[in-house]
């Protein structure tokens, strides 16, 4: 999906790269802050990032792409991410990950209708003895089960 930039976007991208001396090296910085903008790096913005930086826009790609904190695709106001990491997986994350598509209407990487919520999935949180962990936004859920998805989804209505 191509999306099209207004000249008071890519104004906007110019003043974050500026604000970093429109120095190569603060490339991770420069995405950080343009996606908090924008809430995602499409196409568009990473060849307008990779004009005003002076480096090539396969660069840009390659840092948006290998780094999970980074996405092409537009998120949910509330993006909802489950951890699928060993202890997460084994403690019963695969049943609440259906449980959550279920209940959003979603597959991983989609956004529900409304915008209102995103669903993707994690390797590690990082919070193993809280096994299966969902994190929306910010906040960790921990010792997560099926039956308790309709809670925490509650929480955002």
């Amino acid at each position: 999906m191509k999306i099209e930039l207004h000249d008071s976007h890519i104004r906007q991208i110019k003043e974050i790269c500026d604000s970093f001396d429109n120095n190569p090296g603060e490339l991770i910085n420069v995405l950080h802050k343009t996606q908090n903008v924008f809430g995602y790096l499409p196409e568009e913005i990473q060849r307008v990032i990779a004009r005003n930086l002076g480096i090539p826009v396969t660069r840009v790609y390659g840092v948006v792409s290998f780094y999970s904190f980074f996405t092409m695709k537009p998120k949910g106001k509330y993006a909802v991410s489950l951890c699928m990491g060993t202890a997460c997986y084994v403690r019963g994350a695969e049943d609440v990950l259906d449980e959550l598509k279920k209940e959003l209407g979603i597959e991983v990487g989609g956004v529900t209708e409304d915008g209102k919520f995103s669903l993707d999935c994690l390797r590690c949180v990082g919070a193993c003895g809280l096994a299966p962990v969902l994190m929306i936004g910010e906040k960790v859920y921990g010792r997560l089960t099926p039956s308790m998805v309709k809670g925490v989804l509650a929480e955002y209505e």
